[in-house]
């Protein structure tokens, strides 16, 4: 019996189904409860039918759904094979097609079957917090790994490529140019990042015109400015970053994001100063590691389901220790427990409120992750340090 659960949890391809499942569950479930429990999908196909009449896609559309967009004009193309389904199917699909992005890039890791597989069940609760709000997070993520794997493999068209559709959906994307250094043949990269720019730049213009895909831009702009703004309310369910924490501990909401992200980009940075680590794929994968984590929590747009994006980040970081200690172990417990489950039922909803939602509290384990991801860039040797198998 114990030797079939070991196989069992040890087999991605069982794991995966359950991703798979839950993808098509909770997309069934938020269409049965009705609108208003798949509006973040009425968002998504209303860029589509706006970029088709030619609307602003960043105002209020009350009479479709509440709240606004704030992806960019090109995930209209994206959005475009579900959106013209009726909603039980293309919110299903929408949200399969994202987990199988995620699932894929898994897949992809240089890492063992096994330790595949117990990537993939560790960040399951966060999956799920992400697929139940039918998120783009869950595909970004999968992308932002692949745009780094597809470097490893010197396909560099098709990082190229993973890095500019994250990009030119949510702005995230472009923290997968992190691997540039990594980038055997830059020249081949950098005119493929150029072509397909251009594409993807064009493809909206195709539903629409070149006016108001040019002016679309110019409008997500705006949207971005205007949100920033607004998540840096003291109390609001975003800025769940490392930011959030001290702007809502210090009671402070007027710091400036730039406070943060100065000093740390700068610490950020520092890894690439080993230059003799860059040829060592474990270095590469930690760089990965310190990026998914860095995106999340410098961001004051950070809400819980963006975390799939973080959690992936400590997996990373998790899977490639050569040996599990005290310390790591203890880490990754203190993730999963606070990160991964700190808005369950696990806490009373006085804790919840009051203490890990008042404080961005979400975001303390994996800050402290982060940390000790840039500890170990700058003083491991990654050709003897860690292990992928």
């Amino acid at each position: 019996m114990k030797e079939k659960f070991i196989r069992f949890i040890s087999n991605p391809r069982y794991i995966f189904g359950i991703y798979l499942l839950v993808s098509v569950v909770s997309a069934v479930l938020k269409y049965l409860s009705g609108p208003l429990s798949y509006n973040n999908y009425l968002i998504f196909r209303n860029v589509f039918t706006s970029t088709l009449a030619q609307r602003n896609i960043y105002l209020q559309y009350p009479d479709v759904h509440f709240d606004s967009n704030h992806y960019g004009v090109f995930f209209s193309v994206l959005i475009a094979p579900f959106a013209i389904l009726p909603d039980w199917l293309g919110i299903v699909l929408w949200n399969v097609a994202n987990t199988s992005v995620f699932l894929f890039a898994i897949h992809k890791l240089p890492f063992s079957s096994r330790k595949k597989a117990f990537f993939a069940w560790l960040c399951l609760q966060e999956f799920i917090t992400a697929a139940v709000s039918l998120q783009f997070n869950i595909a970004l993520t999968g992308l932002l790994i692949l745009s780094a794997v597809y470097i490893y493999e010197r396909k560099e068209t098709k990082s190229a490529i993973a890095i500019l559709i994250g990009m030119f959906v949510k702005l995230y994307g472009i923290a997968g140019l992190s691997a540039f250094f990594f980038v055997k043949n830059k020249w081949k990269f950098i005119v493929s990042l150029a072509v397909f720019g251009g594409v993807f730049l064009i493809l909206p213009m195709l539903l629409s015109s070149p006016h108001f895909g040019l002016q679309s831009y110019a409008d997500w702009y705006q949207s971005l400015t205007e949100k920033n703004l607004s998540n840096q309310v003291l109390g609001n369910r975003q800025d769940y970053s490392l930011m959030g924490i001290v702007r809502r501990v210090s009671g402070h909401s007027d710091i400036s994001n730039f406070v943060f992200l100065l000093p740390g980009i700068l610490i950020f940075a520092l890894p690439y100063l080993r230059i003799k680590q860059y040829k060592y794929l474990p270095f590469q994968l930690m760089i990965l590691a310190s990026t998914l984590l860095f995106i999340v929590l410098f961001s004051s747009s950070s809400e819980s389901p963006t975390y799939i994006i973080a959690v992936a980040g400590v997996m990373v970081w998790f899977m490639m220790q050569k040996q599990q200690t005290p310390f790591t172990i203890g880490l990754l417990l203190f993730v999963i427990i606070l990160t991964c489950f700190g808005f369950s039922d696990l806490f009373p909803k006085f804790i919840k409120e009051n203490y890990i939602m008042k404080y961005s509290l979400k975001a303390l384990p994996c800050s402290i992750v982060w940390f000790r991801v840039m500890y170990e860039l700058m003083t491991k040797d990654f050709q003897k340090d860690y292990q992928l198998h």
